[in-house]
């Protein structure tokens, strides 16, 4: 099977393709460097959960396969309740948990906010005059804490710090403040672009030319591998819509939902990260140089079909190989590097499907569960006016904070009794409670849904009471409108995420305990030569030797 990504990268990076089809097996290594590498390597999947790593990781041939030589945590979590893109990102290259990298979700209400919309976009300039939170301009100000990139540039100038990603918040949130390069996927320009006043490199022009290509020429029906066809199901989400057996196919010109929820789309980041690689030289300047590479497709394809389907076995054939092409372009240059890959969040595949297999209790939220309705019945019960509640179906939610407290205290209480009373709800906690539970200390796996939500909260930004869905609800009402599957829960198919690591000449082997994404920051430091202070991150170093050899310690 023959992608076209692969052109997209001999393109970019002006070296031949590799077949497909063939295994993209490690160089030849004679143990791994006491000395730091060279370059650092990030690489996020959007909505890779452990559950489906775990279920496709026998079949990788090409990057994951390389990747499963080193060394894997198959039980990562990111452990916090806001299990969404902005947060879970945030958490990885910085070591903090939401609550203080203060990026408590993909967006959050600010009732004080000086904005018609009152939505705040997590990496958004919200004073940008006529912004809203679905046309914004895109900024890092939100991100309260600095990344590994930062640190390692603070303690050396000579650093260079790149990002790119499928989404903006994924290449603010990995990248973080100062960055030498950042560039994103703008579905409204169909292109890679920056912030205003960036000049273009030549990797990102070849990549946009390449991909305006992929676009106009369209995209026939993948074949599917052998492995894939247990997976070939229709299954119906209403309104005549199916899915469960899609191929990928693009009519000439498609643009849009039909690019980003396709493989191709990671295949053309990927393409860009290789080409920016090559062309600034990184890894063969004075200091090690980090990139940072969000490859968001999954994330897409699962929303727009669920995990179980042909959609995302072909995903991860095709990301499986694009990554050992990227990894192949890497080794080229000669440079020693290393690579952490991870994922934002985990995600639960569509409630019609895990029905059909067995579980019952999977359901679509009642459509009558939302803030605003709650808070008109609030209202109407305690002789208020006005909108009460603001938020959305889970997570958290804000009571207007027009009003006086004792009526304030009357709507908390009224809103958490309802809350608590509907039979989807696990269970609802205020934020003086969150406030009050101390942070855990224990491995994440043995957290309490209240710890969970104390490691996510922010004083500044969270919202007056959480909601807490139960196990295997999925928050959107209706599959026929939009996205058929989600995450965003406090449940461990969405904090479940593999964590990899990989350089030349590392011993591999699995680590089955449970460990956090915020242990990554701390780990690639190590590795670098990088001193963090007490309390500069809420993760811990983690020992990639086999041996008696500790990385985290040097000894």
């Amino acid at each position: 099977m023959k992608l076209a990504p692969l052109a997209l990268l001999a393109a970019t990076v002006a070296v031949p393709s590799i077949a497909q089809d063939a295994p993209v097996s490690a160089p030849a290594t004679t143990g791994m460097p006491k000395t730091a590498p060279k370059l650092v390597v990030v690489i996020s999947v959007d909505q890779f959960s452990g559950d489906v790593f775990n279920e496709y990781r026998r079949y990788f041939t090409g990057g994951f396969a390389r990747l499963q030589d080193g060394v894997v945590f198959p039980a990562g979590y990111q452990s916090h309740a806001a299990t969404e893109t902005c947060p879970g990102h945030s958490t990885i290259t910085t070591g903090v948990r939401p609550g203080r990298t203060g990026i408590i979700a993909n967006d959050w209400t600010d009732l004080r906010a000086a904005r018609e919309d009152k939505t705040i976009y997590c990496a958004e300039d919200e004073s940008v005059p006529g912004s809203n939170s679905n046309k914004y301009t895109v900024s890092d100000k939100h991100l309260l804490v600095p990344t590994l990139g930062e640190r390692m540039k603070a303690a050396n100038p000579a650093v260079r710090a790149v990002s790119v990603a499928g989404k903006d918040r994924a290449a603010v949130m990995t990248g973080g403040h100062n960055l030498d390069e950042i560039w994103w996927w703008d579905s409204d320009k169909s292109a890679y672009v920056s912030y205003a006043g960036r000049r273009e490199p030549g990797a990102v022009t070849r990549a946009n030319s390449a991909v305006a290509q992929m676009i106009a020429a369209g995209q026939s029906a993948l074949q599917l591998p052998d492995y894939c066809r247990s997976r070939d199901h229709a299954v119906s989400i209403g309104g005549g819509k199916t899915v469960g057996t899609g191929r990928f196919e693009r009519k000439p010109g498609e643009a849009g939902r039909a690019w980003r929820a396709n493989p191709a789309f990671d295949g053309a980041t990927l393409a860009l990260a290789a080409g920016l690689i090559q062309d600034m030289k990184l890894g063969q300047g004075p200091a090690t140089d980090i990139i940072t590479v969000g490859a968001s497709a999954t994330d897409y394809v699962g929303h727009t079909y669920g995990t179980g389907g042909t959609e995302m076995c072909l995903n991860l054939a095709s990301l499986d190989r694009d990554l050992g092409d990227f990894f192949a372009a890497l080794d080229r240059t000669g440079v020693d590097y290393v690579v952490a890959l991870t994922a934002d969040h985990g995600g639960l595949d569509l409630p019609e499907r895990h029905r059909e297999d067995a579980v019952p209790s999977a359901q679509r939220l009642d459509p009558n569960f939302t803030p605003a309705k709650i808070g008109k019945q609030i209202a109407q019960k305690l002789g208020l006016q006005g909108q009460l509640l603001w938020g959305g179906s889970i997570g958290d939610v804000w009571i207007d904070p027009k009003l006086s407290k004792a009526d304030h205290d009357r709507v908390l209480a009224e809103a958490v009794r309802v809350a608590k009373a509907h039979p989807q709800v696990e269970t609802v906690f205020t934020a003086a409670q969150i406030a009050a539970t101390p942070l855990p200390t224990t491995p994440p796996d043995e957290w309490s849904l209240l710890e969970r939500a104390r490691v996510s909260y922010n004083p500044q930004r969270s919202g007056d009471f959480v909601v807490v869905l139960k196990r295997f609800v999925t928050p959107i009402p209706d599959p026929t409108k939009g996205y058929v599957a989600t995450h965003g829960s406090f449940w461990n198919y969405d904090r479940r995420v593999p964590i990899l690591f990989w350089r030349k000449g590392i011993a591999g082997y699995e680590q089955p305990l449970a460990v956090e994404t915020v242990d990554i920051a701390p780990t690639l430091a190590a590795l670098v030569g990088l001193p963090l202070k007490a309390g500069d991150v809420d993760g811990r170093c983690l020992d990639l030797a086999s041996g008696p050899v500790d990385t985290c310690s040097g000894k």
